[in-house]
């Protein structure tokens, strides 16, 4: 066998190998130092753009110093740091240092979680995390599962599932979801051939709630129109307010029109490991299917996710037997015959790692402090003259707005946009834009366990003074430069 490449991981090039990883790892500690208590530089799209289309791809730079260099000017120089109080506007979490061990790895080893043949012990080790996953949410032995990319893929392939149990024409099936439900929904609709006006939304409650009375409602009038309920969709943790829908009630009326039930638990997951809360996931052993993903509450990179099945019988809808990856007769376990997915990152080690270096309730701790950060806050926005929260938060999102003082609608909704724009663009804060029945609202969504109630009302108070400032720079008589004034 000839000399492998320089650049090619092999035993001939592990001194490479290890001074190149050692250097990258100093790299982006070096950044991640240097940019403490900057959330973000605000670049521009333009200025992003211009950097990275100067780059000449058809010339290597030659060294690794040379490309980590570069890397920065493209990229790190101007990344998002979501460990940063002040990174608050997406679910993005600061990671956890087991799951960043175990990313050495699953790149290094290069493993496809798709056969055996492929990843030998890999494919227990995925195996064993669904069907502890699946103790936790409260299934027996029966239960299966298999990682996937995120939340979306979870629920496309959830409803998949549905689809194929239905047994009725495309055009009569109906998939029921809350209002305040993830969009991932309709376009799965979409995918499969369904539409997604297939998709009827449920009235909330006043506390964002899929509203049980809406739902029988809803349920009855697909019947009576000659429509088939597919699949009832709850959500434990909506986007916007993190609100879990009652899933037992939710469970009984699926059950009774012939339904399936998912949980959308892409955000609430996390709970599953939570000592203090939890019993705010009661009824979700009730679904037949269930989204999680990791990468939310669990605190892992992303892409960390799981479908997992109360049944795993169903999971046989996406199985396709190919001669020369998973003939029927062979003799070997695979995880193709589960997934949408062929080729697979061994993404499970990221939990293995965290689960056996912390623990679960150690994530559970995180995700708790996240809550009670979120309670904490929302309290203190409370009590401020000049700030309007839309709910009260039920897991670790506020939505608020900034009142100015005799302002309408229009007026209170451009000052608001106005206020996160100017925070994103001058590096100080990245604050959320959502709507809420029609009406603008800012919104802070709390991952960070390190993070105080000072850290983040202090990102309060600015939206607050630079509100302050731009009404009055927009008010009659103002003088000209108060408009631009930073």
């Amino acid at each position: 066998m000839g000399a492998p490449s320089q650049h090619l991981f092999h035993p001939a090039n592990a001194g490479d190998y290890r001074r190149e990883v050692g250097a990258a790892v100093d790299h982006l500690v070096d950044h991640l130092v240097a940019t403490a208590g900057r959330p973000l530089t605000g670049v521009t799209p333009a200025d992003a753009a211009r950097r990275v289309a100067a780059v000449d791809l058809d010339r290597p730079l030659g060294r690794t110093d040379d490309a980590l260099a570069e890397l920065s000017r493209v990229w790190l120089d101007d990344a998002i740091w979501f460990h940063e109080p002040a990174a608050a506007a997406h679910l993005n979490c600061p990671v956890v240092i087991p799951a960043l061990v175990a990313e050495v790895f699953v790149s290094g080893v290069n493993a496809s979680l798709d056969t055996f043949d492929q990843s030998a012990g890999a494919t227990f080790v995925e195996r064993h995390l669904v069907d502890w996953t699946s103790a936790r949410i409260g299934w027996g032995p029966g239960a299966d599962g298999v990682f996937t990319t995120g939340g979306t893929q979870s629920n496309l392939q959830a409803l998949l599932l549905a689809r194929g149990r239905a047994g009725a024409p495309a055009d009569r099936l109906r998939v029921l979801a809350g209002a305040d439900g993830h969009f991932s929904v309709q376009k799965a609709a979409r995918l499969l051939g369904l539409g997604e006006d297939a998709v009827i939304p449920v009235a909330v409650d006043a506390s964002r709630r899929m509203d049980p009375a809406a739902l029988a409602q809803a349920l009855s009038g697909c019947v009576g129109r000659g429509e088939v309920p597919m699949a009832v969709v709850a959500t434990a943790g909506t986007t916007d307010f993190g609100a879990i829908d009652p899933l037992p009630e939710v469970a009984a009326l699926a059950r009774s029109y012939g339904a399936w039930f998912h949980v959308d638990a892409a955000y609430g997951g996390g709970l599953l490991a939570s000592r203090r809360r939890r019993h705010r996931l009661e009824g979700i052993d009730l679904a037949d299917s269930v989204a999680l993903d990791f990468h939310k509450t669990w605190f892992q990179p992303v892409s960390c996710s799981a479908l997992l099945v109360r049944d795993g019988a169903s999971l046989g809808h996406v199985t396709w037997h190919a001669d020369y990856l998973n003939p029927q007769d062979s003799a070997h376990p695979n995880q193709v015959d589960k997934s949408l997915q062929t080729t697979r990152r061994f993404e499970a080690l990221k939990l293995w790692m965290t689960l056996r270096v912390m623990g679960a309730d150690a994530i559970g701790d995180h995700l708790d402090a996240v809550i009670d950060l979120a309670d904490t806050v929302a309290a203190e926005l409370a009590a401020m003259p000049d700030v309007e929260l839309a709910a009260a938060p039920q897991l670790s999102t506020i939505v608020f707005r900034w009142l100015p003082d005799d302002a309408d609608e229009d007026e209170v909704a451009r000052l608001n946009e106005a206020v996160r724009a100017e925070l994103f663009d001058a590096g100080r804060a990245l604050v959320a834009a959502t709507r809420v029945d029609g009406r603008r609202f800012l919104k802070l969504t709390l991952l960070n366990p390190a993070a105080t109630p000072a850290d983040v009302l202090a990102v309060v108070d600015d939206v607050r003074r630079t509100g302050r400032r731009l009404a009055a720079a927009a008010a009659p008589g103002a003088p000209r430069d108060l408009a631009v004034a930073r």
